[in-house]
């Protein structure tokens, strides 16, 4: 794999993880949210007026175009396994935004993970 294909995979990966950030982000005022048909046009209004929800959206298209691109340089047997760092940054990212646990369960399982990536990328 090259770094220009390396770039494009981890900035894929990086903008799907900030996407998921913001999305957690635009609800967190909310509560959980129960949609039935009496709550789904103010849930909807809300969301949309939400800055984080757009966000979050924006990252997710640019994270489609980046991600074509990097498929066209790199085997989707590597590519799609990468894409488990982003539980690694989201998993460290919550806990240090949104004071998410991060049990000892937790740590063992991104250790798991940052093992496998290490091993894919080498193979």
């Amino acid at each position: 794999m090259t770094i220009a294909a390396f770039v494009l995979i981890l900035t894929g990966v990086l903008l799907n993880a900030v996407a998921q950030l913001a999305l957690k982000a635009s609800v967190i005022g909310m509560g959980p949210i129960s949609l039935s048909i009496d709550t789904a046009l103010p849930v909807t209004v809300r969301l949309m007026a939400e800055p984080w929800l757009w966000v979050g959206l924006l990252c997710y298209g640019v994270s489609v175009v980046v991600w074509i691109l990097a498929l066209s340089r790199v085997d989707v047997t590597i590519a799609y396994p990468m894409l488990s760092i982003g539980y690694v940054v989201n998993a460290m990212a919550a806990w240090a935004l949104f004071g998410e646990a991060l049990t000892s369960g937790r740590i063992l399982g991104i250790g798991v993970i940052i093992l496998g990536v290490f091993i894919l990328a080498r193979s």
